[in-house]
């Protein structure tokens, strides 16, 4: 059945016309052991203005549909219509979803170790009509009462906790408490024989649940787990001026999901992120920025939701900040903010300079097209920029506004507007100026700094016109043997092109940005390039010398730096650095610059070169699993291996990324894959032999990875760790035929929902064996064939190996 994609227009007119009162929903699951049939009774109670039409949201089958007591016609397009109505109204339907295995919004997992079913529904930003029927806008608010009959060997977790649980014919049944009123994109089913944890923390019941075979994993991290989140949840009440209203908070890890969902009072998670091996310090710090991330949730777009989906950044950039704002005050990772530097925000200033680029705000005329901006643009730089706000106004003055702006619209929904005049009010400033520029117009400034003659000047050129309005640290740096020192730093107002700085003494660098207070590409003058390239490990501090490494990253992507210059910069910083979640990536970013950037002629001898850096990281004790990864995916040959091999002892992952790099030189040890998979207690496995096979230089293995994706039948937060397996440098000969088997999959890459659009889009796109011709080619393409959700991935991903063709053209 052909589906139609809410307009905003219908939006307003049926909010305007309507306002829900109820959602009482009656599941049962207990087809779900063995057949696929997910059954779903959804009675709607809503007001509205008497003699008026609409329509009902639904996509699952339709087995009986009445409205107050009448037969209501067939569903069309995803939509029941609705017509006679009266002041007050009841609309009962009940549905059945059939296919839970690649359908939206529910699916259905079994879990390969042990043959036991999970389901779990997820519905962002617009899937809970594949589930029952309700009006699926976010500005339609509602409490949520679920009933869920299920097989009696199964837990329930829902958003409101302590169900009321009974044992009824065919199993048990769970019944909910009604929620707050939630958008309908936030409520949330999930089911199984789960292993539970719960610990109290301050007001709070907290819940961690798993599927049986990762229990282990759960009962190692589970005390951090608790930490983390008893931390976030005490650090949001305190800033935000409102403790999260509700007793329970259950996090739910699950199989086949993809990434992590905000469904309040009930956070669904990928289980990919409980690792099957001890987590190092930087695979902790992805977590806790999650776990924040989806927690902030709870208040930005939970309690308050944005009315439609132009203020998506409303919730997306806010949680995004608001994390890091959290780990770095209230966790162990105070330096989460060096961490982002090396990571998702250069992601944000590559995506901000090219053809992907737009405003954090902008027109939405369809939900379609609402799932193509949850990208690097709504994130991370929303994130940067409301941190410039922060500074911007003052921290106390900004905690100030947030709790007056959820103090009057708690349970209702927002626009841009009533955030500002919030922020305005508790400042006393105009941030007309600092709205227009930073939240309605696209790009990046480039910062610069010049000597002069009559002192130094702040350079700032516009992406479009003048400089945005922001506060900029710039600090003065110079040699003193083997370091450099700071002898003096300021703080500028950025005044148009050309600011004059003060206070500053002589330097042999002066590092614009240097505190990170921005969301701006920066370049030293020429006397600082040779010191920021050339010696970047005597910067005195993690967070400066994550700035420089940003900076050497964007001048490596715009052509402006070599991937040799770029790999010593990284490798002469990891000669000195300890801080572990800054080494993982910067070592990250060094292996992906001596692999994917740079010339094939030169890129044996830069992986020898970050194979040092990781040998030194080893031998000083600091990141020792991210480096011995390192040097599996950097090991030339047999004696390589077979060195590492003795240093590995019987870590499981790292027995993987050997025969993995094995096989990549062109030997797929098949017993030793098949012997690891049976002794490895990971129930998937498999995907990691999956990996080994495909990083092999084999037709036969390209092919069944790339199917294997295509085809769904590896699970979707799988894509990423078999793609980088998948394409591998020096293999292009037989990489080259993926370039059209990549176009030719790309109007079916959105099939199940926006995750495995953004995935799939994302992940299969070609690393190797292109030019710059197929690129333009394939934005063509897709533009004319593939959906919103998949050309927003694309695009931004494209221009990212776009600049990784120019750079390996570079000459050495």
């Amino acid at each position: 059945m052909p589906v139609r994609s809410l307009r905003q227009e219908e939006a307003v007119e049926r909010a305007a016309l309507l306002s829900v009162t109820s959602y009482d929903i009656t599941l049962d699951l207990t087809d779900l052991v063995d057949g696929p049939a997910f059954r779903a009774v959804s009675t709607v109670r809503f007001t509205a203005a008497a003699g008026g039409s609409t329509f009902v949201d639904c996509c699952a089958v339709v087995e009986s549909a009445t409205l107050n007591g009448e037969p209501l016609p067939a569903a069309e397009e995803g939509r029941i219509a609705l017509a006679g109505l009266a002041e007050d109204n009841e609309l009962v339907v009940a549905t059945v979803q059939r296919d839970t295995t690649h359908g939206r919004g529910v699916h259905r997992a079994v879990d390969p170790g042990d043959d036991n079913v999970y389901l779990w529904t997820s519905f962002e930003p617009d899937e809970a009509r594949y589930a029952w029927a309700c009006f699926d806008q976010p500005d339609l608010k509602a409490p949520h009462a679920f009933t869920v009959t299920a097989p009696a060997a199964w837990t329930v977790v829902s958003n409101s906790g302590d169900p009321v649980v009974e044992d009824v014919e065919g199993g048990r049944r769970w019944t909910f408490e009604p929620t707050p009123p939630l958008s309908t994109y936030n409520p949330v089913v999930v089911a199984g024989p789960f292993v539970q944890l719960r610990q109290e923390a301050g007001a709070h019941d907290l819940g961690l649940y798993a599927r049986q075979t990762l229990a282990s994993a759960l009962e190692r991290d589970a005390e951090q787990l608790f930490t983390l989140t008893a931390q976030g949840l005490a650090f949001f009440g305190d800033r935000f001026g409102m403790p999260f209203p509700q007793r329970t908070y259950d996090q739910v890890f699950l199989p086949e999901f993809g990434g992590a969902m905000e469904n309040y009072g009930c956070v669904t998670w990928a289980d990919s992120i409980l690792r099957r091996h001890e987590p190092t310090t930087g695979e902790w710090q992805v977590f806790a920025n999650v776990l924040l991330h989806e927690m902030a949730h709870m208040w930005f777009g939970n309690i308050v939701t944005m009315r439609w989906w132009d203020d998506l950044w409303l919730n997306e950039a806010f949680a995004e900040f608001a994390c890091m704002w959290a780990a770095e005050r209230a966790t162990a990772y105070g330096d989460t903010a060096a961490n982002n530097l090396v990571d998702d925000k250069l992601l944000a200033y590559l995506a901000d300079q090219g053809p992907s680029s737009h405003p954090i705000r902008q027109p939405v005329p369809t939900v379609a097209d609402a799932e193509s901006i949850f990208d690097s643009i709504t994130y991370p730089k929303g994130a940067a920029v409301l941190k410039q706000l922060m500074h911007f106004v003052g921290e106390d003055t900004f905690c100030a506004g947030m709790s007056a702006y959820f103090a009057e619209h708690a349970w209702g929904n927002t626009t841009l507007d009533d955030l500002v005049g919030s922020l305005e009010q508790a400042s006393g400033r105009d941030l007309q100026p600092w709205r227009t520029a930073w939240l309605e117009t696209a790009g990046v400034d480039r910062l610069g700094i010049e000597q002069t003659d009559e002192g130094l000047v702040l350079t700032a050129v516009g992406a479009h016109g003048v400089p945005h309005p922001q506060v900029v640290g710039v600090g003065a740096y110079r040699r003193a043997g083997e370091v450099l020192e700071e002898v003096g730093s300021t703080v500028v107002e950025v005044d148009g092109e050309r600011t004059a700085v003060e206070g500053l003494p002589p330097a042999d660098l002066y590092l614009v940005n240097h505190d990170d207070t921005t969301f701006a590409t920066t370049r030293p003058d020429a006397a600082g390039r040779e010191v920021l390239v050339g010696r970047p490990s005597g910067l005195p501090t993690t967070l400066t010398r994550a700035v420089a490494m940003a900076t050497v990253w964007d001048m490596l992507a715009h052509a402006e730096a070599t991937a040799a210059e770029a790999v010593g910069a990284l490798t002469d910083v990891l000669s000195v650095e300890t801080v572990e979640t800054v080494v993982e990536p910067c070592l990250e970013l060094a292996l992906t610059a001596a692999q994917r950037w740079a010339p094939e002629s030169e890129r044996v001898g830069l992986e020898a070169q970050v194979a040092g850096a990781a040998r030194h990281l080893v031998a000083a004790g600091v990141s020792r699993h991210a480096a011995l990864r390192a040097l599996a995916r950097t090991a030339v040959g047999e004696e390589d291996l077979a060195t590492l091999r003795e240093q590995v002892g019987d870590d499981l992952d790292l027995e993987w990324y050997v025969l993995q790099r094995r096989a990549e030189l062109g030997e797929v040890d098949t017993d030793a894959v098949q012997a690891l998979q049976e002794r490895d207690p990971d129930p998937d496995a498999w995907v990691r032999a999956l990996c080994v096979r495909a990083s092999s230089p084999s037709a036969a293995a390209k092919e069944e990875a790339w199917t294997a994706l295509v085809e769904r039948t590896a699970p979707i937060q799988t894509a990423r760790t078999v793609s980088h397996a998948f394409w591998r440098p020096g293999q292009d000969e037989v990489l080259a035929p993926y370039a059209e088997r990549y176009i030719e999959a790309l109007p079916t890459l959105h099939e199940g929902g926006m995750i495995p659009g953004l995935a799939l889009g994302t992940s299969l796109f070609p690393v190797f064996a292109i030019d710059e011709a197929w690129v333009r080619h394939v934005r063509e393409v897709a533009a004319a064939q593939a959906a919103p959700v998949v050309v927003s991935a694309l695009t931004e991903r494209s221009e990212e190996v776009l600049r990784m063709v120019h750079a390996r053209a570079l000459p050495s």
